[in-house]
């Protein structure tokens, strides 16, 4: 381990580009570990990204505390190391004996390395260049820079536009595919949505957006035709009545109010949906219905109550996806700071059914639990 510490000790400095450090040894710890330097206050900083679940953990030390961590991960948690220097490259195989096996080449892919720790960040839909439907949205100014008072909008359209680019793969390319936003509202993410498939990334693509308000499906409607996307159809009507489409492929739902998410869930599954995109809201009903004896201490606190319900509601919905042959990941959809309605269910169809046990109906039944998505399964 010797070699490897003073490896680390001529590595880390300002020419570091990133040092990758994966081939973990339990599947309890982080898929992989990416460090980079960032200059701060005009000291040298290390900042330790640490990859699990789909979530990213951020550690920052100063280079003694770097190294001796960096360290401490070898040779019982990782087995891997990539070091990428703005000339060279190693490669660091540990074994499980602490032998470090290093190996030096060049690397061609020279770049000069941003010290700066507020790098900016490159969005899928690129900043400061003029995209219509974000001007009339008044999300950007005529010269296509973003307003202060949306950045945070402007992010949270491109992050929900990164959960799109993950599910890209399990689309069909070679047909039309259909779309449909329930509750779509004043439509940022219908508009991002058709921007990124059709313009973007040329699907041919059917995108119907579907809300209660008249006035706000009239504006909707009249910024389509402007913009000549034709494609893009915004009506008005509620969501359990729906029956505009007979084959969808992705349905997206966001703020749905109660059970608004599980009539579109329903309406999903019975379509076969390759992918869903859900952000639930306002869970109620569980609210209103759940008592557990065991719990009585916390659930007698109202808000505890709600957020109990709200995350047990949200659990089972995931379950009775998983049922029907959906892959599902509960995700966090933009920072607390932005909204408390921050977990957005992510399904994607794999037909993979879980053995069935009596868990689910065990955990409903102990605590009074019975939803209106449970429902509508069970009577298709």
């Amino acid at each position: 381990m010797e070699r490897l510490a003073e490896l680390l000790t001529q590595c880390m400095d300002e020419h570091l580009s990133r040092m990758i450090i994966s081939n973990r040894r339990r599947t309890e710890l982080s898929e992989k570990i990416v460090a980079r330097p960032y200059r701060e206050r005009g000291s040298l900083w290390f900042q330790l990204e640490e990859y699990q679940n789909n979530q990213v953990f951020h550690k920052n030390f100063g280079k003694a505390e770097a190294v001796q961590y960096i360290i401490s991960l070898f040779p019982d948690s990782y087995k891997q190391m990539e070091i990428y220097r703005e000339d060279c490259q190693y490669s660091v195989l540990v074994s499980k004996k602490g032998k470090a096996n290093i190996k030096k080449r060049p690397w061609e892919n020279f770049r000069k390395i941003d010290l700066d720790h507020n790098r900016r960040k490159k969005y899928i839909l690129p900043q400061n260049e003029r995209i219509p439907f974000l001007v009339e949205l008044g999300v950007q100014t005529e010269s296509g820079k973003i307003i202060d008072k949306k950045q945070k909008k402007f992010r949270q359209i491109n992050r929900f536009l990164e959960f799109v680019r993950d599910v890209l793969p399990v689309l069909p390319k070679d047909r039309r595919i259909t779309v449909i936003d329930f509750g779509c509202g004043k439509s940022y993410l219908t508009f991002a949505m058709y921007y990124y498939l059709k313009i973007m990334n040329g699907y041919d693509v059917c995108m119907i957006g579907l809300d209660l308000k008249k006035d706000v499906i009239d504006t909707c409607s009249r910024l389509a035709h402007k913009f000549a996307y034709e494609d893009l159809t915004f009506l008005q009507g509620d969501i359990a009545s729906f029956e505009g489409a007979d084959q969808v492929d992705m349905v997206v739902t966001l703020h749905a109010c109660d059970t608004a998410t599980d009539f579109a869930l329903d309406k999903a599954v019975r379509w076969g949906a390759r992918v869903i995109l859900s952000v639930p809201c306002c869970q109620h009903e569980l609210n209103r219905q759940i008592s557990s004896g065991l719990l009585e201490p916390v659930l007698k606190y109202g808000i505890l109550k709600e957020r109990i319900a709200a995350l047990m509601t949200d659990g089972l919905r995931a379950e009775l996806l998983e049922q029907q042959g959906y892959e599902v990941q509960i995700l966090e959809f933009i920072d607390m700071e932005h909204t408390p309605k921050n977990l957005l269910i992510r399904a994607v169809y794999r037909d993979r059914r879980p053995p069935k046990t009596d868990s689910y109906n065990r955990l409903c039944d102990s605590m009074d639990l019975h939803g209106t998505l449970e429902r509508l399964l069970q009577d298709s």
